[in-house]
């Protein structure tokens, strides 16, 4: 057998498995759909647990979860997956209704601090898409400007030849414009690491070590930042700028895929 005639029987080998698992994970979201429909709401949480475990990610079947907790008045998780969906969908205006509505059920009113109109907006540019988004943009962009250009190269009339080197200066502007978002974007996903407390309450404390003293309550559901780490004991910020540390067990990161 030779080496092309191998790497063939691979490929199908994989791609047969590739589209067996495909059609199962159909046939367990039809079956959780069913299930969540039906107010069976932990066989809805134990079907999409399956999907997970078999190493299938997506917005809508965080969504989903995030949907099946609510109905069971389980706040953390509920926000928890809810927060994943939109890691992978940001912006998603039904997803963050419903994290809204999540959001409403927990104890601890924790207000961010205030940002600059211009830091808004940007932010609100920066995660309107992906970093997968801002990078496929800039790849089209950046083939727009190479077709744009070539168009201009040969084109013959005087304002067939203005209208391709513009097209092509706008092209390149948005091709640089979105690889720098995305830059920015893949930046900021590695320099956050956020997380939501699961344990009904916690004490966080000043120093990491059931010695030091408390420094604030925080209860299920609510959204951290992890800034540090040491032993067991996390230090994690609020939106509002508190600080302390907390055990590790107490919270999950949002960005285990």
């Amino acid at each position: 057998m030779n080496f092309s005639l191998r790497t063939y029987l691979l490929c199908s080998v994989l791609l047969f498995l590739g589209g067996q698992s495909m059609a199962q994970n159909e046939v367990l979201f039809d079956k959780a759909t069913a299930a969540y429909n039906a107010g069976n709401y932990e066989e809805t949480i134990s079907i999409y647990t399956q999907i997970l475990e078999a190493g299938e990610h997506s917005a809508s079947l965080y969504f989903n979860l995030g949907n099946a907790y609510y109905k069971q008045n389980e706040i953390a998780p509920s926000i928890y997956y809810y927060e994943k969906a939109l890691l992978l969908k940001p912006g998603d205006p039904e997803t963050l209704n419903n994290l809204a509505y999540a959001r409403n059920m927990t104890l601890d009113d924790i207000t961010p601090i205030p940002e600059p109109d211009l830091e808004r907006l940007y932010k609100g540019i920066l995660f309107s898409l992906t970093m997968n988004a801002w990078a496929y943009a800039g790849i089209f962009f950046m083939l727009l400007f190479v077709g744009t250009y070539l168009f201009f190269l040969g084109s013959g009339r005087p304002n067939r030849k203005r209208a391709g080197l513009i097209s092509s200066g706008i092209a390149l502007a948005l091709a640089l414009f979105c690889t720098g978002f995305a830059y920015l974007r893949y930046r900021t996903y590695e320099e956050t690491q956020p997380a939501i407390i699961f344990k009904r309450e916690i004490t966080v404390r000043s120093e990491p070590n059931l010695q030091s003293s408390p420094v604030f309550l925080l209860h299920e559901g609510a959204k951290v930042e992890v800034k540090d780490s040491l032993d067991i004991w996390l230090k994690i910020q609020l939106a509002d700028g508190q600080t302390g540390w907390a055990e590790g067990d107490a919270l999950r990161l949002l960005k285990d895929f």
